[in-house]
């Protein structure tokens, strides 16, 4: 009877395969994440200061780490079948309570539970959900499996320097000062040794069944990324009267976001979901790994770096009290606003050069231009700042499209025939790719 039920229970689960897209359940999944990307802007911008900004970024690199391992799960079987459909429920309510405790992650509110302990069972909980999922749903891949093994070993130890975090500083140091640099540095060693470890034991026992459904579900997450950017324009002027000056750091915050937008999604995003569905094996799952598992965080942090940035800028050019129209956005806020874009563009370079093995020039001068512009930012008004910001990325969209523009359109025209928009009636056709 027992082997019956297994049986069942395996029959209602589906395997992906090849052109598979993502599924309405994953789409619900991320709205938890919605939500945990806003609690990270928000412990940022509540402690503007280089601790406060490295543990923001500890966080997201610990939630984005769980988000990617439920990506690898969800590209082997369908998220809404079967035993999977139920996990995933359990993982988004777990998850939610990981987002409520960003804010206690490290510094544990009077009353109540330990922040930190909560934080660190939470999380350990949705690992061990995801392990135990995905060797259920790898039976009969052996080398699936022993990749799971493997993977197991790292985090469960990240997972140990997680409690050490939360339960170690304070019976061991004197002040909260110490605390604070304790529990931050185990932070750092539990993600090194989760992410370090990954990529040591290797890319041959991962599979990528569907390289449409693994280019749409890393896209979704940047989207998701890039709507929180404009979450925090809104949050900048929360209870704040209407103004031109706000309306128009909303219009260039706006044009910023939209060049982000356009510089993944216009070429390199098709581009890149052709050379994977190319590849196959150790070599398909190795580039999934390094262009996107990896080298698409630099890019959510990024934005999200941006996104406190705009919440800065909108503060500065809404509030009339604390700070005039005319005043620099000095410090952490300005190296945020800039260096948001900046770190993006990096993990762009890197994504490229990985998946594609070639560097996008106007992107490299424009890098280096911001790094340039950002002690001019510093004299400018946070609104003359954030429209020096707008000009240069927007100028950067307007200089690939003339640059590449025939080869773009070709690229574009034969992505969306394989797609089904055919072209406009007595349209001309496009230029083929030569």
């Amino acid at each position: 009877m027992a082997d019956s039920g297994t049986a069942r229970r395996a029959s209602r689960m589906r395997v992906m395969t090849e052109g598979s897209t993502v599924t309405p359940l994953e789409l619900f999944f991320d709205l938890v994440f919605v939500y945990a990307l806003t609690q990270v802007t928000a412990l940022m911008a509540d402690d503007l200061t280089g601790r406060g900004l490295l543990r923001g970024l500890l966080v997201l690199a610990l939630l984005w780490w769980c988000w990617c391992c439920y990506a690898w799960l969800g590209n082997t079987v369908r998220a809404d079948e079967g035993p999977v459909r139920l996990v995933l429920f359990a993982v988004m309510a777990t998850m939610f309570v990981v987002a409520v405790t960003i804010p206690e992650a490290f510094d544990d509110l009077p009353g109540g539970l330990s922040g930190p302990v909560v934080f660190a069972a939470c999380y350990l909980t949705v690992r061990v959900l995801h392990l135990v999922i995905y060797w259920y749903a790898a039976r009969g891949d052996r080398g699936l499996r022993r990749q799971l093994l493997r993977a197991a070993l790292p985090m469960l130890g990240g997972a140990v320097l997680l409690f050490s975090a939360a339960l170690l500083p304070q019976r061991i140091a004197d002040s909260p000062e110490q605390v604070n640099t304790i529990r931050t540095a185990l932070w750092v060693f539990a993600l090194a040794v989760d992410y370090v470890g990954i990529m040591a034991i290797g890319a041959r026992g991962w599979r990528i069944f569907s390289a449409a459904h693994w280019t749409e579900r890393h896209g979704l997450i940047i989207i998701i990324a890039l709507g929180e950017s404009l979450v925090a324009i809104g949050v900048g002027v929360t209870a704040l009267p209407i103004s031109w000056p706000i309306i128009v750091a909303s219009g260039l915050a706006i044009a910023i976001t939209a060049a982000l937008w356009w510089a993944y999604f216009d070429v390199v995003a098709i581009a890149a979901e052709r050379v994977l569905h190319r590849a196959e094996g150790a070599a398909r799952a190795a580039i999934g790994r390094d262009s996107y598992t990896y080298l698409h965080l630099p890019m959510v942090a990024g934005i999200i770096l941006l996104a406190l940035g705009f919440k800065k800028v909108l503060a500065y050019v809404g509030d009339g009290t604390e700070h005039k129209l005319t005043d620099p956005l000095h410090g952490l806020g300005l190296l945020a606003l800039y260096g948001g874009v900046i770190l993006y563009l990096l993990g762009h370079l890197g994504f490229r050069l990985r998946n594609l093995g070639s560097v996008n020039l106007p992107r490299l001068v424009t890098l280096a231009v911001l790094v340039v512009l950002v002690p001019v930012a510093d004299r400018l008004p946070a609104l003359g700042a954030l429209g020096l910001l707008a000009a240069v990325c927007v100028g950067m969209v307007v200089v690939e499209v003339r640059l590449f523009g025939e080869a773009r359109r070709a690229l574009r025209t034969s992505f969306l025939d394989e797609h089904g928009a055919g072209p406009a009636p007595g349209s001309s056709p496009a230029p083929e790719l030569r």
